[in-house]
């Protein structure tokens, strides 16, 4: 008797990206996922949302060009996030400009962000709002319910909090290694077999 093998919950793509089957990805030709990053159920991300009309100027149509969301490597986007390229009036015309994450950047659940730039190392938790074309840098720790304001800038080795968000504290020396998210991603969509009743 044979059995067909069971679909499991995540997509795995060549570059070892862990996709769920019920993610949310509009516009997927403007996504650009960097490899080794896991998409939960329910994360939304607007590719959709891709620069309109000419390119900026000086640039030629170079592939990429076109990129609405590009994401780095060890991303672990959290059920219910949703990453949302920022838009502004540019020539006269609205347009959307790119939204880039470095690696290892956590989002926790029911997140949205609408940054221009999120560095590496970040860890953003639940339910933040990350206004329009702030720009959060290198090894951030934003806590939980944070709202960054449009256009903040955040340095380096910072943890922020509150609504709106302020800078409240440094990432501790040493502290660094709780930004690696390796060890979570190798968690997701290995179906362990289920413990004995």
């Amino acid at each position: 008797m044979s059995r067909k093998p069971v679909k499991g919950e995540y997509i795995e793509t060549d570059t070892g990206n862990k996709v769920s089957r019920k993610a949310i990805l509009i516009g997927t030709q403007h996504i650009m996922l960097g490899g080794k990053t896991v998409i939960q159920a329910e994360a939304m991300i607007r590719g959709d949302l891709a620069r309109t009309g000419q390119a900026v100027s000086g640039s030629a149509a170079a592939p990429g060009s076109n990129t609405a969301v590009a994401i780095g490597r060890y991303c672990y986007l959290s059920k219910g996030c949703c990453l949302r390229p920022p838009g502004r009036i540019y020539k006269g015309t609205f347009t959307f400009l790119p939204l880039r994450l470095g690696d290892h950047v956590f989002i926790g659940e029911g997140t949205v962000v609408q940054a221009a730039t999120i560095g590496s190392h970040v860890y953003i938790g639940q339910n933040v709002v990350v206004g329009e074309f702030s720009i959060i840098k290198d090894y951030v720790r934003v806590l939980e319910g944070a709202v960054i304001p449009p256009n903040m800038v955040i340095p380096s080795f910072s943890i922020v909090a509150g609504q709106p968000a302020r800078v409240i504290g440094e990432v501790p020396e040493g502290g660094h290694e709780a930004f690696e998210l390796r060890e979570l991603y190798k968690t997701v969509g290995n179906n362990p077999q289920p413990l004995p009743v």
